[in-house]
């Protein structure tokens, strides 16, 4: 049994890509007033919002337990309205030696696909792989796209 694995989510949102990735590529800080219940605080650690290299901590709640990562900002892509997210501590790195998150926002007609992708490698075969993980972000895009077409 492999430890590497990737999983893909994709959904189809209303708010336009432009806003989506914005939000993503250089303000992931206001994800925290969007979606309180899920994203406690988003604090910048190092660097500047937007900037690659740039280093994230994010409190948030999942199955009712607090958590933390501190994320390192890998890539911006703006022509592929993509964003890589590099975990470098926290609760995640206690089941996985690597986790990246990227969230990739595609034009569809008036419309937009958000598609997440998380690449890592488990510690060991007996963690399981990080299918709650990827949906808390897909429930996530759901909650910000309503508050990006309520704005």
């Amino acid at each position: 049994m492999s430890l590497v694995g990737k999983l893909s989510a994709e959904i189809l949102i209303v708010a336009s890509h432009h806003m989506h990735h914005g939000v993503w590529s250089g303000r992931p800080h206001h994800i925290s007033n969007v979606s309180p219940g899920k994203i406690k605080k988003v604090h910048l650690h190092e660097g500047d919002w937007g900037s690659v290299g740039s280093v994230i901590e994010w409190h948030y709640v999942m199955d009712g337990k607090d958590h933390a990562a501190k994320e390192v900002v890998e890539s911006i892509d703006e022509e592929n309205k993509a964003v890589t997210f590099k975990v470098i501590e926290g609760d995640l790195l206690k089941e996985y030696k690597s986790f990246k998150v990227i969230v990739q926002s595609i034009p569809k007609g008036e419309a937009t696909w958000v598609r997440w992708t998380l690449e890592y490698e488990k510690l060991n075969k007996d963690i399981p792989h990080p299918f709650k993980e990827i949906e808390y972000l897909v429930h996530l895009s759901e909650e910000l796209d309503d508050h990006l077409v309520q704005a």
